[in-house]
């Protein structure tokens, strides 16, 4: 019992404080005064007890004391304490002081709480080797933080549909006239017979609106599972050490993630290392500009935000409701009633005839009250219907019915209503059918407009190819090491090229004592870390501890290469390495090394050889990576930036990557072809390697000139005139070496010369073409988040051969809509003219409402 009164002294030293005060307030206000600080004493006593459960925070003794400055006398205010559930396996940390650390941007806050290393330590989490992982880990992280996913709006139920599907005009007007009918025949024919064109034309509207209701209903449902595939992001994860893939719905707090460009980062959270990381909030701020993440001044990352360049690793802080992204997401339901653009050209057609009808009705019904009243009218006995004043009033009702009744038909008959169902129901089943072979459908509007696509511009890698990358030839120097082992290499050579492919890389190298080696990251840096340990005996943590990463250039579209500067630990030496396109290295050397680990100038002869080497690589299908070096005295600046040098480097050697044609991918151009589309190969690589791909792919035939026009270089196509553009661009078949902004210009030239141009990309840079694009195409496997928002479809498994699908789907969805619409319109055009001339001679229409309807 003392312990509990010596752990609340601070609360009865705040009322002996408040005593004073109390004198001067009212009886009622006196006895809520006592009321809350009784509660704060039991609560204190209470919590003494139990410590290792809840808290009271300081911010709660903080609003208590701020309370009792300012509560005036007569205030009807509460005092709320602030209790903050901790987790007992996590520390010092919960989740509303972590939300709200990243959110308000408190680098105070953070460096109070020991930095990023400190949150890591409570959080329970390596920085290198992240958490456990392990279900039972997993699970007290999704207990203690909860899970990263969003509360979604309610779906639409059923019956949403079927109101919507009364809304529309064309049944709105067959629901009139129907009525109508009903009535009107019920006076002619009595209820026993009455009913029959009435009634029947309500049941054929009832059909109508239920199927249409189904069919908009089943539509909804795929389009929220559409939303959960799409929204099902791969992220890359550090768990017990291992690199490894996993949903973004499975991230939890404490995880560390790894990030590159055109990733969407998956959580709010905080930077741990990395270079040149530079993120796009505009989704958040709608801010343009990058925002610069680092360790010292702003290390928060934010949900849903896009990374623009570098990359690094975070340590997770909130996941799902918890973050600003969850909260915006939690309130955007996904608009599955898209109209495309053939929907509302049918509708206003719809519109259209309705109108005709109307008019073509109230002429009919303007000469049949015309003829009957004028007595041109006989019944079966050839005597005159309408006889002035001797004929009774029911006789005459009886007549007008029957003409009005005429009228309705007619209208009836004039209304395509199966138009927009049948349009629905195509697109519908499309949709469904896209989805089983691999194409997602992001916009409704891209079924239709992909079947009159005459253009379609491809990339290469992973599209063409299937994107699985061996390293196949490798030349140190001028000689080639095929068939030689690798211990030939000079040891100098050697170590340097260990560094330049341990350090300058985005993948990493995984020893499992199960399956032995698991390297991650692209494929073209799998490959190369893969052949460097298993053929050149580099241990990646061996050359990470002996080196020091300084600054990193990160690898982009536009330059193909990226570099590093670091020091040697041992002689603290400073060196910077380069790798990327072989011709983009080579240019920046005045050296290389040989065989025997000399360095040697590289004269003009020396460079024409390399040059030949690089060409030959290339016409056998192979991407040429160069490696290069230079020792440096250290790091320059350059506008306040620091710059890694680039002249003077010495060439290291040269390996060539095979990238095989992914197999059915020459049967689908060939069927493109032989369909009137255009096929052009947009791709980085060189020009020889392009050849050979878009050969083997009959892009290109065997028997094609090289200077028909038919290959370009991206800088020659960007250097062209306006008007030599536009007179070129159809005869190119291979665009090499291109960059982004290349396929954006050709998208646009294409679209200048009236082509219906599709576009597939994969990179953050492709952005700009798969918006300018008819339809975009990105590709789901190694596509960037950026590109995927950016595009109309995502072709989930990559591959040419779905495209060419998504063409021959988009052709079925205008052959089915075409041939509705002639039958239709041939039905209804038919009919309304029969029983316009047919009302108007004989006073009668042959084809009644019920027969034209069903």
């Amino acid at each position: 019992m003392s312990a509990i009164v010596l752990g609340n002294l601070s609360c009865m030293e705040l009322l002996s404080d408040l005593h004073d005060s109390m004198i001067e307030v009212s009886v009622q206000n006196k006895r809520r005064w006592q009321m809350a600080f009784a509660t704060i004493y039991c609560s204190r006593a209470f919590l003494s007890r139990f410590k290792s459960g809840s808290r009271i925070t300081a911010s709660s003794l903080d609003q208590i004391s701020s309370n009792r400055r300012k509560i005036s006398p007569d205030a009807s205010s509460r005092i709320v304490i602030d209790v903050v559930q901790e987790h007992p396996l996590f520390s010092g940390v919960d989740q509303s002081s972590l939300t709200k650390l990243v959110k308000e941007k408190r680098v105070d806050r953070l460096a109070e709480l020991g930095g990023v290393e400190g949150i890591a330590s409570s959080l329970n989490t390596d920085q290198q080797c992240g958490i456990k992982g392990d279900p039972e880990d997993i699970g007290y992280r999704q207990e203690a933080f909860g899970r990263n996913t969003y509360r979604k709006p309610p779906t639409k139920s059923f019956f949403h549909f079927v109101l919507e599907a009364f809304k529309d005009l064309t049944i709105l007007i067959l629901l009139v006239f129907a009525a109508l009918s009903l009535g009107f025949g019920i006076k002619e024919h009595g209820p026993k017979e009455g009913w029959y064109d009435g009634g029947s034309i309500f049941v054929a509207v009832f059909l109508v609106i239920s199927v249409s209701a189904v069919s908009n209903f089943r539509q909804n449902r795929q389009f929220d599972k559409l939303s959960k595939v799409s929204n099902n992001i791969p992220v890359e994860a550090v768990r017990n050490g291992r690199r490894q893939q996993i949903s973004i719905f499975e991230i939890v707090v404490g995880d560390v993630v790894c990030l590159k460009i055109g990733d969407q980062v998956p959580a709010d959270g905080l930077f741990i290392d990395g270079h040149s990381l530079q993120v796009d909030e505009s989704s958040m701020t709608g801010e343009s500009d990058h925002v610069e993440i680092d360790p010292g001044k702003n290390p928060f990352l934010f949900s849903g935000t896009k990374v623009a360049d570098g990359y690094a690793k975070m340590l997770v802080t909130s996941v799902g409701m918890s973050t600003t992204w969850g909260e915006m997401m939690s309130t955007i339901s996904r608009d599955s009633d898209e109209q495309t653009p053939l929907q509302a050209r049918l509708n206003k057609l719809t519109s259209s005839i309705g109108k005709v009808g109307l008019a073509v009705a109230f002429l009919v019904l303007v000469v049949l009250l015309v003829r009957y009243f004028t007595g041109n009218t006989e019944d079966e006995y050839g005597n005159k219907e309408f006889n002035g004043s001797k004929t009774k009033v029911d006789d005459v009702i009886n007549a007008v019915v029957g003409i009005i009744a005429a009228a309705v038909t007619i209208v009836v008959v004039a209304i395509p209503e199966g138009l927009p169902l049948a349009v629905t129901l195509t697109l519908a089943y499309s949709m469904k059918r896209m989805m089983a072979d691999q194409a997602m459908v992001r916009k409704l509007s891209a079924c239709e407009t992909m079947g009159s696509a005459t253009t379609i511009c491809t990339d290469k890698t992973g599209t063409l190819t299937l994107n699985q990358m061996k390293v196949t030839k490798f030349w140190q120097g001028k000689e080639s090491m095929e068939g030689r082992n690798h211990s030939v290499i000079a040891s100098n050579v050697l170590e340097l090229l260990h560094q330049g492919v341990g350090l300058n890389t985005t993948g990493s190298v995984y020893k499992s004592g199960v399956s032995g080696l698991e390297f991650s990251g692209s494929p073209t840096e799998k490959a190369i870390l893969s052949w460097a340990v298993l053929e050149l005996n580099m241990d990646m943590e061996a050359v990470k501890r002996d080196c020091e990463i300084l600054h990193v250039e990160a690898f982009n579209s536009e330059k193909k290469r990226s570099g590093i500067l670091m020091k040697k630990v041992e002689d603290g030496t400073f060196h910077v390495h380069w790798k990327g396109a072989a011709e983009m290295i080579l240019a920046m050397c005045s050296h290389y090394y040989d065989l025997e680990g000399n360095m040697k100038a590289l004269s003009d002869s020396q460079r024409t050889k390399f040059d030949q080497i690089i060409q030959g690589m290339a016409a056998s299908s192979l991407r040429c990576i160069a490696f290069a070096h230079k020792q440096v005295s250290e790091g320059h600046q350059e506008n306040g930036h620091k710059k890694i040098q680039e002249k003077g480097s010495t060439l290291i050697g040269l390996v060539g990557l095979k990238d095989p044609c992914r197999p059915g991918v020459k049967q689908a151009v060939q069927d493109c072809q032989y369909a009137g589309v255009n096929i052009k190969m947009i791709t980085g690589d060189n020009v020889f390697t392009a050849k050979a791909i878009a050969a083997e792919c009959g892009i290109l035939h065997p028997n094609q000139e090289d200077n028909d026009g038919s290959v370009v270089e991206g800088v020659e196509f960007r250097n062209y005139t306006e008007e030599e553009r536009m007179e070129k661009v159809d005869k190119i078949r291979v665009m090499a070496r291109s960059s982004p902004f290349d396929k954006l210009l050709m998208v646009q030239c294409l679209k200048k010369k009236g082509h219906v141009v599709a576009v597939t990309g994969d990179g953050t840079n492709d952005a700009p073409a798969l918006e300018e694009a008819d339809i975009g195409l990105s590709m789901g496997i190694q596509g960037t988040e950026v590109a995927k928002e950016s595009s109309d479809i995502v072709i989930l498994d990559d591959n040419f051969a779905s495209v060419a699908t998504v063409l021959r789907w988009g052709r079925c969805v205008y052959n089915n809509i075409q041939k509705f619409i002639q039958f239709q319109l041939t039905v209804n055009v038919a009919a309304l003219v029969i029983n316009f001339v047919a009302a108007v001679s004989a006073g009668e229409v042959p084809l009644t409402a019920v027969q034209l309807l069903w």
